[in-house]
């Protein structure tokens, strides 16, 4: 049962898996997946173009619909991740858009979604966003949401509440946000559309305190907000409070990539300025809602919008798995994606992480087409290792002053505790997300153990990490829990972290001995499914998480733990072997894998992706480096090379 897998059969995997990577590559080298979130951005795009009052695409609007019924769970409602609980701000934007594109409301799957909405205390009951969105087309009171001042634009650093403080997502997101909510516009709702069906008379909204929050720090904040309600605000400062937001938001437009290149702060941003007077054909309004149509979908039968696009992430990872599969034509696939991402290196603009390190240079990549004032040190991190590892093969032409730049921003922004955020340095003011607004407990960008492996292993990779190598070690070690995993912060998520900590502690030297990294192959090991895979489901971010309990395997969460393994040393050890035959057993007639289930992370507990890409390049990752090392005998495994 644990014997081997033959060789002839492996190689004809990683042949097969190659060749259908390199189908999917772009003619100018990257590679780009879809990148799918739950029901609510397709849905908040339909509500979106007719808060705008535009004239919909009716076609358009027909696919949208079909894709949202079809996700719709059997419980009734819409979950968050595919086979997920009932979730009742996904499913009262679903119910609105599909009752505004034309869906009776006595049809079977509306009036099962309406029960269930109604028997959780109705769309009062959503969480903060959604009744903004309801409060932006009259279905629900202003005083039912909290009161978020644009005047905290023009507070200074030093205050404890203050946009600097707060996460990338959450500032470019807030800012359009702080004028829609000071001036409470009326969505334009052609269709005179409305959903007073959804609430319950006499319920009041939902509590202020999110599960997550203190209880302490919560009655403190909606003390506070009581106070705000009452507050007759000065035109002056509000004037002015607005105008920066204005010039705030249009600085940062970034152009068809829109603001942050995510949907929320791009369709805030278009909302705005329609609130603000510019027509349609205003350059910044335009580009602005240009960037909003750029994430859809369309296919044949159904549409959706994503929530944003993964190219550089998708790039760079595709190109370490071909660079393991050891095939010529791979190979020179790399080196075009190399020089697909070179050019896309920020080194220019000081974003707003230069608030909290300013005399660091820029120097790194985004995730997206463009987001300059966003990269983030996952990709950095990932695409410093490709270009290294593939001049050290030979593959691709050195990259140096690309690798010595990213190095030194990644380097720029290593928190005090010797781990690394994904946007921001010491992004840890855990007490913001005690404040009314953060009911999605999703506010920072601290420290997590997946970015700081990466960039454990990227130090690592490059050779005189110095202190700040050891620094990043110790701190893995101190976030190992006691069961020897590690939590994932952007991948579902204890497979996740794991592999990411192991992978990057590997590449720093540490060995199969080492407690910390037998102790984390220890965990998965003892995780492994009985048919041979790994699964986790996206419940683990639950605020009462025990410890592991059993999901359905996947081909990504496969593959992540067998590249764990493999870098604790593990590689003769019968799970590994039970692990390759289940990725081998599974591959389609493309060469490739697919799954349903969602294993990337957004916001814990709030939003979760579902990476396209992710069972397309890491199962040949993995399995071409089972042969690799089989073929070696090697025992030494660094996070690429």
């Amino acid at each position: 049962m644990n014997a081997p897998v033959a060789n002839m059969e492996l190689e004809a995997a990683i042949r097969a898996a190659t060749e259908g990577l390199l189908r999917e590559q772009r003619p100018d080298g990257h590679f780009v997946y879809e990148l799918e979130a739950d029901c609510t951005i397709p849905a908040e795009y339909v509500l979106l173009v007719h808060y705008l009052g535009e004239t919909p695409n009716l076609e358009l609007e027909r696919k949208i619909g079909v894709y949202l019924r079809r996700i719709q769970g059997a419980h009734g409602g819409w979950p968050l991740y595919h086979e997920g609980a009932l979730d009742i701000s996904a499913t009262v934007k679903a119910y609105f858009a599909l009752k505004m594109i034309g869906d009776d409301i006595e049809a079977p799957h509306m009036a099962r979604a309406r029960e269930e909405i109604r028997k959780r205390g109705g769309a009062i009951k959503a969480n903060v966003f959604t009744r903004i969105l309801l409060c932006l087309y009259g279905e629900a009171s202003w005083n039912d949401v909290p009161t978020v001042p644009p005047e905290l634009i023009l507070l200074p650093r030093w205050f404890p509440i203050h946009l600097s403080k707060m996460s990338y997502w959450a500032r470019t997101v807030i800012v359009p946000l702080l004028v829609l909510c000071a001036l409470r516009p009326l969505a334009k709702n052609p269709r005179g559309v409305h959903v007073p069906e959804l609430f319950v008379p006499g319920v009041p909204a939902a509590s202020p305190r999110a599960p997550h929050q203190s209880k302490y720090w919560s009655a403190f904040f909606t003390g506070l907000d009581r106070v705000l309600k009452k507050v007759q605000w000065p035109q002056g400062p509000r004037a002015r409070a607005i105008e920066k937001c204005r010039l705030w938001v249009t600085e940062r437009l970034n152009g068809q990539d829109g603001l942050g290149a995510i949907y929320p702060a791009m369709a805030n941003s278009v909302m705005m300025y329609d609130l603000l007077g510019y027509p349609p054909e205003n350059p910044d309004r335009a580009i602005a809602r240009k960037s909003v149509e750029l994430l859809l979908v369309v296919k044949e039968d159904e549409a959706y919008c994503q929530p944003c696009v993964s190219p550089v992430w998708d790039t760079a990872l595709a190109a370490h798995a071909l660079m393991e599969a050891r095939d010529p034509k791979a190979d020179a696939a790399v080196a075009k994606s190399l020089e697909w991402l070179k050019p896309l290196q920020v080194l220019e603009v000081k974003g707003d992480w230069a608030e909290e390190r300013p005399d660091v240079r820029p120097g790194g990549w985004a995730f997206q087409y463009r987001n300059d004032h966003y990269p983030d040190l996952d990709d950095t991190a990932v695409v410093v290792m490709a270009m290294d590892r593939a001049a050290k093969a030979g593959i691709a032409p050195e990259y140096g002053e690309a690798v010595a730049r990213g190095r030194e921003w990644v380097e720029g922004l290593q928190s005090k505790g010797g781990g690394w955020g994904a946007f921001d340095a010491d992004n840890a003011y855990y007490y913001l997300n005690n404040i009314p607004f953060a009911d999605h407990g999703a506010l920072l960008d601290p420290p997590t153990e997946d970015v700081s492996g990466h960039c454990v292993g990227m130090l690592a990779q490059l050779g005189d990490g110095g202190q700040r190598l050891e620094d990043g070690i110790d701190y893995l070690r101190r976030t190992q829990r006691a069961d020897g995993s590690w939590w994932g912060r952007w991948g579902v998520n204890y497979i996740y972290g794991t592999w990411s900590a192991l992978a990057g502690l590997a590449g720093a030297g540490l060995g199969p001995d080492d407690e910390t990294v037998k102790r984390g192959a220890d965990w998965l090991i003892a995780i492994q499914n009985p048919d041979g895979g790994w699964g986790e489901n996206c419940d683990s971010y639950k605020l009462d998480y025990k410890g592991y309990e059993p999901a359905p395997s996947t081909a990504s969460q496969t593959a992540w733990a067998l590249l764990g393994l493999m870098a604790a040393g593990r590689v003769d050890h019968p799970a590994l072997v039970r692990g390759v035959k289940w990725l081998t057993a599974r591959q389609e007639a493309d060469g490739l894998w697919t799954q349903a289930h969602y294993t990337g992370g957004g916001f814990p507990r709030v939003f979760y992706l579902n990476y396209h890409g992710y069972p397309r390049f890491f199962p040949l990752w993995a399995l071409a480096r089972y042969r690799n090392l089989k073929a070696t005998n090697s025992r030494r495994v660094e996070w690429g090379l």
